[in-house]
């Protein structure tokens, strides 16, 4: 069973009642490093677990505080995590522990828990943390009997804790774990180290100097990989895949293109880890030393070390936290005796259970294939996200230097173009498929100001530096405009015509969306448009069919989160006070919705879902409820179309003439600061990898429709939406999105993030109050081999 769904088949349908597990005993601890996103994740246990009517503890200090017993086990409340969903780190602590490798520490382990009647574990560490759980719970049985020999237990303790479950949820910023796509914590690294990139272009650039970065991954390359191929790095150094045997030439080549094609500076990203092909360390120093004496640049060394650790945790991490902890109660009840030890992990878009063990054993794996200098098999054991990231990066990373040797003719004529509001990450996708294209010898075009443009012919030939320093940038560098192509086609079509535009690659919201489908409606009328369509959904509304995520609703969460967490900081040390946020997405409530998980919210109303007068007052008990508990701040998020008449201004007056004497209200329009300013790392990744995608598909969609020299098609199937669906990335035709539209408040008839509203009002709703909310619909969790 799983948290993540409410729209289910009957198949699968199952009722997860309030108070249903009255009487289990669960024990939540973080061990290892700490990573942030750890106490969204505790939030997301204990709320859980109270939901369900479990005692739910609290285990101070990681395995040692287990061994200490005493006050490092305490039973928690529900406000007990208030208030730390947005802190970094671990507020219960985490500590090496030499004691519970030892048979006599797992012994004293057991019999703290099992006094307090907690056989379930949630363990929230890395695979060292991982692994000892497993071996603990092996062991487990003999452990009791041990206990019980000694008169230490009785045997009705003996009996009710006769088994230990235990489920594993992945803390780690360096994304060292295989099994899932991201651990908890990696996304938040990520920021930090990228926000130090882009400080850095612009004092290296003002000296023209070479910045050498450090950045963490002792045995993993992930942080340094990404964050390279998210900042234009001129070279990365990773210890799963080391550089050719000459790297010192091929680095300073890689460096001297990049001077001669008029860049004043160049990033090197080192992984802390990295290593030549035979094992040998390549320090910072070793390439400061190579870089000065054979090209004379200046050249800084920046060590970003436990910084990537430190700060609040993004959006991402918050929610992935919160799904993943929700998913790691419900594994636990749903345990019987045989089952086996599992880690919630991502898989796409999906928390899914997997064996832990055989997680493990793979990540041990590439640990003895790097050893053995099997770099291939390192990389393959990674898995398919590290190897995406890798090939992409090598792909991009070929220079301009390569491409200027290339005198053929271009094999195709293609355009890019964004349509509707800016988003974040449309810049990173322009600048991906132009240098992709580019390599593959095609003649790319840059369409200035969406429509507009393509009826006054604003055509640009895209050249590589043209897009140079466009990957981490906000808004829209093409330019990009609201105007829909109906009553134009004509114009549209001559322009097309007369640049003989094989394929179009359009980004942006429902407009662009819009405007893909009035291309096909009118095939019959121009044969300009019977040319491979497709386009990438950038809108902050993620409101675009066929994808469960847009270009720029990741860097937008993260903007209204961030607010969130200053707007409700301002009210520190003052009376109680609750604030009403409004944020954008026109009908959609994803941003409300996600912003609301994420920021801790206690409520978040959408259009999607109605509500009245009766629900307004039952989150002002809630607050009261809630305030009485010594709770100092409410948050409600709205969306700005939730309801017409129930307007922020209505809400905000409500809530403070109903809560005189109580709390205080106040309201906060958000607005266009939405936006954002650069793109998150999610964004920018995502960009990359679906101008990658669009290019590779137009490239044999344009060539299966060529002939003669000229491309004509007329299949509906040849006019797409790329968008990231569950697990897997897909190519859907427009003509079957439209049947799943509601064209009149521009959403999808079925949004998947609705299945996460449950979490947010089981989160957000105090104990008392739980009763008032029945019960709640999920689905059948799926488990990944």
């Amino acid at each position: 069973m799983s948290v993540d769904t409410m729209i289910i088949s009957k198949e699968k349908r199952r009722i997860l009642q309030c108070g249903s597990y009255k009487g289990k005993g669960i024990a939540v601890f973080t061990s290892g490093g700490d990573s942030q996103g750890m106490n969204a994740a505790v939030r997301a246990v204990v709320r859980m677990g109270i939901y369900l009517g479990c005692k739910v503890y609290f285990i101070r200090e990681g395995y040692q505080g287990m061994v200490d017993g005493g006050d490092c086990i305490v039973e928690a409340q529900w406000t007990s995590v208030s208030s730390i969903i947005h802190k970094g780190g671990t507020v219960i602590g985490s500590a090496r522990c030499k004691d519970f490798r030892e048979v006599e520490g797992r012994m004293k382990a057991a019999k703290n828990l099992i006094q307090r009647g907690i056989n379930n574990l949630v363990v929230i560490g890395g695979d060292g943390s991982l692994t000892g759980a497993n071996c603990f719970r092996n062991e487990w049985t003999t452990l009791v009997k041990n206990l019980l020999d000694k008169g230490e237990i009785s045997s009705e303790q003996a009996n009710k804790c006769e088994y230990l479950n235990i489920v594993g949820l992945v803390g780690s910023i360096d994304n060292d774990f295989c099994g899932t796509d991201m651990t908890i914590g990696t996304d938040s690294a990520l920021h930090r180290i990228l926000e130090a990139v882009d400080a850095i272009v612009y004092t290296a650039y003002s000296h023209q100097r070479t910045f050498i970065m450090e950045v963490m991954g002792r045995h993993c390359g992930y942080l340094a990989l990404v964050s390279a191929l998210s900042s234009e790095a001129t070279y990365v150094f990773v210890p799963e895949f080391p550089p050719p045997e000459d790297w010192e030439s091929d680095l300073c080549k890689r460096c001297s293109e990049e001077r001669e094609a008029g860049q004043r500076l160049n990033i090197i990203i080192v992984a802390e880890g990295a290593v030549d092909r035979n094992g040998n360390p390549i320090t910072c120093e070793m390439i400061k030393d190579i870089v000065e004496k054979r090209l004379k640049q200046d050249t800084r060394i920046t060590v970003l070390g436990h910084i990537q650790r430190g700060g609040n945790p993004s959006a991402f991490d918050r929610i992935l936290a919160c799904r993943m902890g929700a998913e790691a109660v419900i594994a636990l009840m749903d345990a019987t005796p045989n089952s086996e030890a599992i880690v919630v992990s991502l898989n796409g878009n999906q928390a899914v259970r997997v064996p832990l063990m055989k997680c493990v054993d793979r990540t041990l794996g590439v640990a003895k294939a790097m050893q053995d200098k099997d770099w291939d098999l390192a990389v393959e054991l990674r898995g398919r996200s590290f190897r995406r990231n890798l090939d992409t990066y090598l792909l991009l990373n070929q220079g301009e230097g390569k491409v200027k040797t290339n005198k053929e003719e271009p094999i195709l004529n293609l355009a890019v173009m964004n349509i509707g509001a800016p988003a974040c990450g449309m810049n990173s996708a322009v600048q991906t498929f132009v240098r992709v294209g580019i390599f593959k010898n095609s003649k790319i075009y840059g369409i200035h100001d969406g429509i507009d443009g393509l009826i006054n012919g604003e055509f640009q030939e895209m050249k590589w530096s043209d897009v140079t320093g466009w990957v981490g940038e906000g808004g829209a560098l093409l330019g990009t405009k609201r105007t829909l192509p109906r009553g134009h086609f004509q114009r549209i079509a001559e322009q097309l015509n007369a640049h003989n535009i094989q394929g179009l690659l359009i980004i942006g919201g429902f407009e662009a969306y819009q405007t893909a489908l009035d291309f096909v409606y009118q095939r019959d009328n121009f044969k300009p448009f019977c040319i491979p369509i497709v386009v990438i959904p950038a809108t902050i509304s993620n409101n675009v069919p066929g994808t469960d995520f847009s270009l720029g609703c990741d860097t937008a969460l993260n903007e209204i989160v961030a607010i969130s967490d200053t707007i409700r900081q301002s009210a520190q040390g003052t009376k109680r006070r609750v604030f009403i946020v409004e944020t954008m997405g026109g009908y959609c409530g994803y941003l409300a919705t996600l912003a609301g998980l994420a920021g801790g919210a206690d409520a978040a109303y959408i259009y999607e879902e109605n509500f009245s007068i009766k629900d307004l007052q039952k989150d002002l008990y809630h607050m009261a409820s809630k305030m009485a508990e010594g709770v100092q701040r409410g948050l409600i998020i709205r969306n700005e179309k939730c309801n017409d008449n129930y307007n922020c201004d209505f809400m905000t007056r409500l809530f403070a003439e109903e809560g005189k004497g109580v709390f205080t209200a106040r309201s906060n329009i958000i607005g266009h600061m939405q936006q954002g300013g650069s793109s998150s790392p999610f964004d920018r990744n995502m960009g990359i990898k679906l101008a990658l995608k669009a290019y590779s598909w137009l490239e044999q969609e344009s060539q299966n429709c060529m002939n003669n020299g000229a491309v004509y098609t007329n299949d509906p199937q040849t006019t797409v939406v790329l968008g990231l669906k569950a697990r897997n990335i897909t190519f859907t035709p427009v003509i079957q999105l439209a049947k799943d539209t509601n064209f009149e408040k521009r959403i999808p008839k079925h949004q998947w993030w609705l299945k996460l509203r449950p979490l947010l009002r089981i989160f957000a709703k105090h104990e008392g109050i739980y009763e008032d909310e029945g019960a709640f619909i999920l689905d059948e969790s799926t488990s990944d081999d």
